[in-house]
C-alpha cells in the first residue's frame, strides 16, 4: 500500500480544498477558487480508473460489491455525521420554515442525490439564496456517488466489448467527449443542468480516468520535461483561480483550466513516482512542493474539511450580520477542529475497521442502514418544522410566497428568453381610459395597488413586464443567461411600439435600481461604470413617450435589503427578537443619491412626474423591513403583496 501511495495527489487534494474553502470564506483575492471540485473530480476519475482497471487486468472481472464497501467505509460515515450535525445547529438558528426546507436538502444529500433536487428547484450555486442553503455543498459528493455507479459498469462494458486498454481508452474517450460536447452548449442554455447533473459532468471525471492510463515510464528518463510539464499544470489551475468568478459561463470551455492542469499533474508526478527518486532531491520538482508537510496534512484532511467548512460559514453569517476578517479566522478554527475531530473519530477509524473490512457485507449492510437512517431523520426534522410553524411565522411564509396581482394570473412577467411582448389587462370593465404598466419585475410589484385604483377610478391597467428587463434603454449583462441580455433589449423596443399604438392615459414606468443592481452583483460596491449610459436610456424611454404626447409617472424604486428580508424577519421572530433587526440605515437601502439624478431627469421632461413613494418605508435614518404588523418585502427588494395593498391610497395620492 505503501508503494502505491502518491504524495503529490495528497498535496493536489489539499490544492483543491484550500480553493474551494478560500472561495466560500469570502477570499476576493482567489475568486475561481470553486474550481477546485474540478480538480477533485479529475484525481477521482484518475484513481478510481486506475484501480478498476488494474482489478480487471489482474483478474478478468470486477468485485463491485468489495469495491463499493470500501468507497461507504470511506465517505458515509463521515458525511452523515456532518449532516446530522447540521440539522441539529439549524434548529437553533435557522427559522422553521427553512429549516423544513433544508432538510428535504439534507435528505437527498444523505441518499447522494441533492444535485437532482437542486437541478428541479433550478438552484444557481452562485445565487444569493444559495448562500443560505448548509447543504448545497453536496452536490459534489452526489456527482461523485453516481459516477462510482455507473463508471465501473463503463469499464466492464469495455473489457467486454474487447480485453485490454485500447477498448477502455475508447469508452471513456467517446463518454468524455460527448459529456463536455453536452456540458459546453448547456452552461450558456441551461446552465444548472450543466453545473449539477452528473453524466455532464463524467467528462471531468473521464480525463483523470485518460491520464490514469499514460504509462508512467512516459517521463521517466526527462526529470526536466516532467518539470516543465508539472509547472504548466500548476500555471493552468492559477489563473483558473485568479480569472474565474460567478459571472462567468461555467463549467463549459472555461472547466478545461483546471481540468487540464490537473491532468498534466497528475500525468507528471506519475512519472516521477515511478523513478523512483526520493522526493525534494530534484531541482524544480512541483511534486516536492505537494508533498510538503503542511499540504499533506491538508490532503489528509481535505474530505472532512470541505464537508464542515460551508456549514460553518453559512451558520456564521445567520448569527452575524457582517463577518469580519477575524471572524472568518475564527470559522477556519472552528473548521480545523471540526474536521480533525471527524477524522481521527470517525472518518479514519471506520475506513480502516479489520471487522468491516473482513468482507462486504459487513460495510455495505451497515452502509444502507446508516443512509436509511439519514434520509428518515432529515425527513422526520422537516415535518417537525413544519409543526413548529407558529400563526405569525405562517403569515410571514405565507405572505413571501404570495405573487402580486399581475403574476399571478400566469404569463404576464416574461422570462429571460421569451422576446414577444404579452400584454395583460386588468382593471376596470369597459373602461375608457387606460394606464400603461411598463418595466421589470420593480414595476411588477406596484401591480397590486395600481390595479385597485384602476379599479376605483374608471380605469383599466394593461401590462408590459418582464423579468429583470428596465423600461430605460440600458443594455445589460444577465447573470442568470451569462451573457449580454439581448432579448430585454428586443422586448422593450417592441413593448414601447405597443404603448404607442395604444396611447394610454398614462404610463406608469418603475425599474430596480442602478445601485440596487449593483449591490446584488458586488455587495455594496457602487462603480461609476454605466451611469452616463443609464441616463442616457432613462431620458430616452421618456423622451418617447413624452415627444408623443403621453404622460408618464415614474415611481422611484423601493429600499434595498442586504439580506432576505422574509427569512431575516421569521428568524428574528423565531428567536423572540425584534423584526427591526433586519431594518436598513437609509444611506445604504433608500440609494438617494442617485434618487436625486433620477428625479432631475424625469422632471426635466414635458409630461413626466417622479412619484417617490421612500417615505412609506424609511424615515430620516432607518428603513423599515415589518411596517404595521405587515412583512414590507417579499425578498431583498421585492414589495411583499400584502404591504403593496396598503400603498393604494398613498398611492393614487401621487398619481392623481
Amino acid at each position: 500500500m505503501a508503494a502505491s501511495f502518491r504524495p503529490d495527489i495528497q498535496g493536489l487534494r489539499a490544492l483543491a480544498v484550500g480553493g474551494v474553502v478560500a472561495f466560500h470564506f469570502g477570499l476576493t483575492a482567489l475568486p475561481g477558487g470553486f474550481a477546485g471540485v474540478d480538480i477533485f473530480f479529475v484525481i477521482s476519475g484518475y484513481l478510481i480508473t486506475r484501480h478498476l482497471l488494474q482489478e480487471i487486468g489482474d483478474s478478468g472481472r470486477l468485485n463491485l460489491w468489495r469495491f463499493y464497501a470500501r468507497r461507504a467505509r470511506r465517505l458515509l460515515p463521515a458525511s452523515l455525521f456532518v449532516i446530522l450535525a447540521t440539522l441539529v445547529a439549524g434548529a437553533f438558528i435557522l427559522s422553521p420554515e427553512e429549516q423544513a426546507l433544508y432538510s428535504k436538502g439534507a435528505m437527498f444529500a444523505s441518499a447522494y442525490m441533492i444535485n437532482l433536487w437542486l437541478i428541479r428547484w433550478s438552484f444557481d450555486y452562485f445565487a444569493s439564496d444559495a448562500a443560505n442553503n448548509p447543504f448545497i455543498h453536496f452536490w459534489s459528493l452526489s456527482v461523485e456517488e453516481q459516477f462510482y455507479l455507473a463508471w465501473p459498469a463503463l469499464l466492464v462494458f469495455a473489457a467486454w466489448l474487447r480485453p485490454g486498454r485500447r477498448m477502455a481508452i475508447v469508452a471513456i474517450g467517446v463518454t468524455g467527449l460527448v459529456s463536455f460536447a453536452v456540458c459546453a452548449w448547456l452552461t450558456s442554455v441551461a446552465q444548472p443542468w450543466a453545473f449539477y447533473f452528473s453524466p455532464l459532468r463524467a467528462w471531468e471525471f473521464a480525463a483523470g480516468g485518460l491520464a490514469s492510463m499514460v504509462p508512467a515510464s512516459f517521463l521517466q528518463h526527462h526529470p526536466r520535461l516532467r518539470a516543465v510539464q508539472g509547472w504548466l499544470g500548476l500555471a493552468l489551475i492559477v489563473p483558473a483561480y485568479l480569472l474565474l468568478d460567478e459571472a462567468l459561463p461555467f463549467p463549459g470551455l472555461l472547466a478545461l483550466l483546471p481540468v487540464a492542469g490537473t491532468v498534466l499533474l497528475l500525468v507528471s508526478g506519475a512519472s516521477e513516482h515511478q523513478a523512483g527518486r526520493e522526493i525534494g532531491k530534484q531541482a524544480g520538482s512541483l511534486a516536492a512542493l505537494l508533498s510538503l508537510p503542511p499540504m499533506q496534512w491538508i490532503g489528509k484532511l481535505s474530505y472532512s474539511l470541505y464537508l464542515w467548512h460551508w456549514p460553518v460559514i453559512v451558520y456564521a453569517g445567520m448569527v452575524t450580520a457582517e463577518l469580519s476578517g477575524l471572524d472568518r479566522l475564527a470559522c477556519l478554527a472552528l473548521t480545523l477542529v471540526l474536521s480533525i475531530f471527524t477524522y481521527h473519530v470517525i472518518e479514519n477509524p471506520v475506513r480502516r475497521n479489520g471487522w468491516l473490512m473482513a468482507n462486504a457485507a459487513r460495510a455495505l449492510i451497515p452502509a444502507a442502514l446508516l443512509t436509511g437512517a439519514g434520509v428518515v431523520a432529515a425527513y422526520a426534522n422537516a415535518r417537525l418544522a413544519v409543526h413548529e410553524l407558529d400563526p405569525e411565522q405562517r403569515v410571514i411564509a405565507e405572505t413571501a410566497a404570495r405573487p402580486s396581482t399581475a403574476r399571478a394570473r400566469g404569463g404576464c412577467v416574461l422570462d429571460y428568453e421569451t422576446v414577444t411582448p404579452k400584454p395583460c389587462v386588468f382593471g376596470a370593465k369597459n373602461a375608457k381610459r387606460t394606464i400603461a404598466l411598463f418595466g421589470d419585475s420593480h414595476a411588477d410589484h406596484w401591480s397590486t395597488p395600481l390595479i385597485e385604483v384602476a379599479q376605483k377610478r374608471d380605469y383599466e391597467v394593461v401590462t408590459w413586464l418582464k423579468s429583470s428587463c428596465r423600461a430605460s434603454r440600458l443594455s445589460t449583462w444577465s447573470s442568470k443567461l451569462k451573457r449580454d441580455y439581448s432579448e430585454c433589449d428586443q422586448w422593450r423596443e417592441q413593448s414601447i411600439k405597443e404603448i404607442l399604438a395604444l396611447r394610454p392615459a398614462l404610463v406608469v414606468i418603475s425599474e430596480i435600481a442602478l445601485t440596487s443592481s449593483r449591490k446584488m452583483a458586488a455587495g455594496k460596491d457602487e462603480p461609476d461604470s454605466q451611469d452616463a449610459e443609464w441616463k442616457a436610456g432613462l431620458r430616452s424611454t421618456l423622451d418617447t413617450f413624452s415627444n408623443a404626447g403621453l404622460k408618464v409617472a415614474f415611481i422611484r424604486d423601493v429600499p434595498f435589503n442586504d439580506e432576505q428580508v422574509d427569512t431575516c424577519v421569521a428568524r428574528a421572530l423565531w428567536r423572540s427578537e425584534s423584526p427591526s433587526l433586519c431594518d436598513q440605515t437609509r444611506a445604504y437601502a433608500a440609494n438617494d443619491a442617485m434618487a436625486s439624478v433620477e428625479r432631475e431627469i424625469v422632471r426635466s421632461i414635458p409630461n413626466a412626474s417622479y412619484v417617490d413613494m421612500t417615505d412609506q418605508f424609511c424615515n430620516q435614518t432607518t428603513c423599515h423591513v415589518f411596517i404595521g404588523g405587515k412583512i414590507a418585502f417579499r425578498d431583498r427588494h421585492h414589495l411583499a403583496t400584502a404591504f403593496a395593498e396598503t400603498l393604494e391610497g398613498p398611492l393614487e395620492r401621487a398619481l392623481f
